[in-house]
């Protein structure tokens, strides 16, 4: 999935490229309209994410050209003027969505993420190192080999990894996975985590003692640590 971000503003433009290209986008930076223009033939990017005032002119005026001569290619702007009726004129002339500025670099990620599971059918994906969660399909890989979840292990998996180093009790994440069962225990949980720990290495899931479990973002470092240490 190829993105094209045109934004004059480097530092803003290399902050955004390394972000997408984190989440596994390819991505290429332009800092003008010609300069966006001979990127577009090179580089054929699925969306753009186009700031509208550029040193060579405002790219308001190209988005109705861009869309006639590419209309598979999406359009996010990204601009300072982010009125209601700067807002509608943008998505008038056919661009498909509109972030103000300032606005949070994920927040531009998730926008462009929403873009492609629109139009390409992107999946939603957790990653952390070589660790991938796919929410939508309850599947896990690590290093690319799929590991085999039962759909509890994989609940617990997704509610920690989606707020990682917020820390649950057992009483927490029962609340929210088993609702009214009210014949699970708690220690339950125990017995679930334990299985994940087998199955995807222990340094994921960090035990808080006294207080219940949190997700390390960090799996991969400790456990290439831990066999660091053991060789």
């Amino acid at each position: 999935m190829r993105v094209l971000v045109v934004e004059d503003e480097r530092l803003l433009a290399e902050n955004i490229s390394k972000m997408l290209k984190s989440e596994g986008f390819e991505v290429e930076i332009a800092y003008s309209v010609s300069d966006m223009y001979k990127k577009i033939e090179v580089f054929e990017p699925e969306l753009i994410v186009l700031d509208l005032m550029l040193p060579d002119g405002n790219a308001l005026n190209e988005i109705q050209e861009l869309k006639t001569e590419l209309p598979e290619v999406g359009i996010i702007i990204i601009s300072a003027k982010n009125t209601d009726l700067d807002k509608i004129i943008g998505i008038e002339l056919g661009a498909d969505d509109y972030v103000g500025k300032p606005f949070n670099t994920r927040e531009l990620v998730a926008r462009v993420k929403a873009f492609f599971r629109r139009t390409k059918g992107l999946k939603e994906v957790i990653r952390y190192g070589k660790l991938e969660i796919y929410p939508e399909d309850y599947t896990v890989f690590y290093d690319g080999k799929k590991i085999e979840l039962t759909s509890k292990e994989f609940e617990i998996l997704r509610l920690l990894a989606q707020r990682p180093d917020r820390v649950f009790s057992r009483e927490q994440i029962l609340e929210e996975l088993w609702k009214d069962d009210f014949e699970v225990y708690d220690r339950v949980i125990d017995v679930h985590i334990n299985s994940l720990r087998k199955k995807l290495g222990k340094n994921w899931i960090v035990t808080v003692r006294g207080v219940g479990y949190k997700f390390s973002k960090k799996g991969d470092t400790a456990l290439e640590s831990d066999e660091s240490d053991r060789e």
